[in-house]
């Protein structure tokens, strides 16, 4: 874990630091400024760019050979993160089993990690900017992560850009993961010559997505911890993982970790996906709330480095930036605001049929109740009349519910599950739940994140029962908003009712099938270290959880019914 020390306050928080590894003895070659000609590229390595603090971060830049240097017609494309800028090429797909479908060859040897690939991006007239950010391998300062200082770095190097000879005044972000959340905070903070962004896959609300999913907080297994040890800086880095353990409950620590999406003024390609462990929500909520009327959303079913990097959505993402870096009346505007990848039956590659849609959420979707009943292990449209209860063991056991549809039903946006619960020798409980997709034959579809060959469902979602709370004013139907600003622990005997929220989703449903919701108080999917494996283990569960249904206890799956397309 490193060692821990803590350095001022924020609000009246104490921020928690960490050594990192360090950057002797590792791969880094050390700083080599100085500009070479490489297969018609310029390569300036190890730009030192000040900060709005004096301090200097590092970067690598490359142009094309045969742009002016002196004529200010060259947009750029910053790919921001720690990961190290001297960590680039194919084999960084190596470690993972068959590349995660990856192409052989796939990126060039200058692209960093979830990165642009200047070898395409220069070759169509455009620079691209491989930064280490602060704190990270030679950068000075403190590496201080999601939000706050790491955003206002972004801002200035985006200025320190446009500053450039060559540079036409118009930067950019792209990237995948970190290379994406970090665009919801820069773009929030409106630098002048930011043109657009395009988040491929990232994250947006640290606490809710990431750390605390539904408020659950873990012991360290989780993919933040897996990240922060391989980080490496001379000094120290922002200790965002036991900032978790000492923080449990929302605070303005969390808030800054949280993007503000509405500030956003600059037009926006958005990639999101059903099956991202780490990103789906932060995706759909980004594009939800972002404050540009100029927003393009393409909703995929497999994984995000080969969908990243397949020549087709490169071409797509070239021909944004063409239209907002450069200015070419290409067409752009009339690409579908929204394109959308329905999951409907098990495949071995993504779908590259795509339905369009005027925007997301749906207008045309519809929220209906489907109230379970545990006497039956069913669920219905009817409410139910007669109380009943199911309980399961709290750490090994589960509940299921299905109901079978008449008719083909696509259920897509926002499902939410009311549930009455109570905990028999404890006072608090962590639910895990998922939505199934059941065949005629009574089999469960065998869905799989293409490229990693994870198990896949149609929806998931989590929550931490003293941690039901709700905020009126943010909840909407389907996506209950949690606070998670305070604990309210259950007493013996305790009946209470809670809102689940389901992360985004788009499934079709043939006549016949079922969904099934499944609730435990263990993972039902592995929703813990999605390189490792490790699992997400409760701290909280014990004794066993007792679910009520029927009369009074209105227990109901809130379903995003969508009238098929004619």
């Amino acid at each position: 874990m490193g060692d821990q020390s803590s350095s001022g306050k924020q609000s009246g928080i104490e921020i928690l630091w960490r050594r990192v590894q360090p950057v002797e003895g590792s791969d880094y070659p050390g700083l080599r400024p100085g500009t070479t000609v490489e297969d018609g590229i310029v390569v300036d390595r190890d730009v030192a760019v000040p900060m709005r603090d004096g301090v200097k971060i590092y970067t690598d830049l490359f142009r094309p050979q045969n742009a002016n240097p002196a004529g200010r017609d060259l947009p750029a494309i910053i790919a921001w993160s720690p990961y190290g800028k001297h960590q680039t090429g194919a084999a960084a797909f190596d470690r993972f089993p068959n590349r995660t479908c990856v192409p052989q060859g796939v990126p060039s040897k200058w692209s960093k990690f979830e990165a642009p690939d200047p070898d395409y991006w220069c070759r169509h007239g455009y620079a691209v900017v491989n930064p280490d950010a602060r704190g990270s391998w030679m950068s000075e300062g403190d590496l201080c992560t999601i939000g706050g200082r790491e955003a206002e770095d972004m801002h200035d190097l985006v200025e320190w850009l446009a500053a450039q000879p060559w540079c036409n005044g118009k930067v950019a972000f792209s990237g995948n993961s970190w290379l994406a959340q970090c665009q919801w905070f820069a773009a929030a903070t409106r630098p002048p010559h930011l043109a657009a962004i395009a988040p491929w896959e990232g994250w947006s609300d640290l606490y809710r997505e990431n750390v605390a999913l539904g408020g659950i907080t873990t012991e360290p297994t989780n993919w933040i911890d897996f990240v922060w040890a391989g980080l490496n800086s001379r000094t120290r880095a922002e200790d965002c993982p036991n900032m978790t353990a000492r923080y449990p409950l929302w605070n303005d620590y969390w808030d800054e970790k949280q993007a503000k999406h509405a500030l956003s003024n600059v037009p926006a390609y958005v990639v999101a996906s059903w099956n991202s462990r780490l990103h789906s929500r932060g995706s759909f909520e980004g594009f939800k709330q972002l404050g540009t009327p100029h927003k393009w959303l393409r909703i995929h079913d497999g994984w995000e480095w080969p969908d990243y990097y397949t020549p087709e959505n490169v071409e797509d993402l070239r021909k944004f930036f063409d239209r907002y870096l450069k200015g070419l009346d290409n067409g752009w505007e009339k690409t579908p605001r929204v394109r959308i990848a329905i999951m409907d039956a098990p495949n071995d590659k993504p779908s590259t049929t795509y339905r369009e849609e005027a925007e997301w959420p749906l207008a045309r979707t519809r929220h209906e109740p489907l109230y379970l009943d545990a006497a039956a292990g069913t669920m219905s449209p009817a409410s139910v009349a007669k109380e009943a209860q199911v309980s399961y063991h709290a750490t090994q056991g589960s509940a299921a519910f299905d109901y079978t549809f008449r008719d083909d039903t696509e259920l897509t946006g926002h499902m939410s599950l009311r549930l009455w619960v109570e905990a028999c020798g404890n006072d608090d409980m962590d639910l895990f739940v998922v939505a199934q997709k059941i065949g005629r034959d009574g089999k469960r579809f065998d869905f799989r994140t293409y490229g990693v060959g994870w198990v896949a469902e149609p929806a998931r979602g989590f929550l931490r029962v003293s941690h039901r709370e709700l905020d009126p004013e943010r909840s909407t139907p389907g996506q209950p908003w949690h606070t998670h600003r305070r604990e309210q622990l259950l007493k013996p005997g305790e009946i209470v009712p809670v809102d689940i929220e389901f992360w985004p989703m788009g499934c079709l449903w043939r006549s016949g099938e079922a969904i099934r919701v499944l609730i435990a108080g263990h993972p039902l999917l592995h929703v813990g270290n999605p390189v490792t494996g490790e699992p997400l283990r409760s701290s909280r569960n014990k004794g066993e959880h007792v679910l009520w249904t029927g009369a009074r206890y209105d227990s109901h799956l809130l379903i995003p019914r969508t009238p098929l397309k004619a």
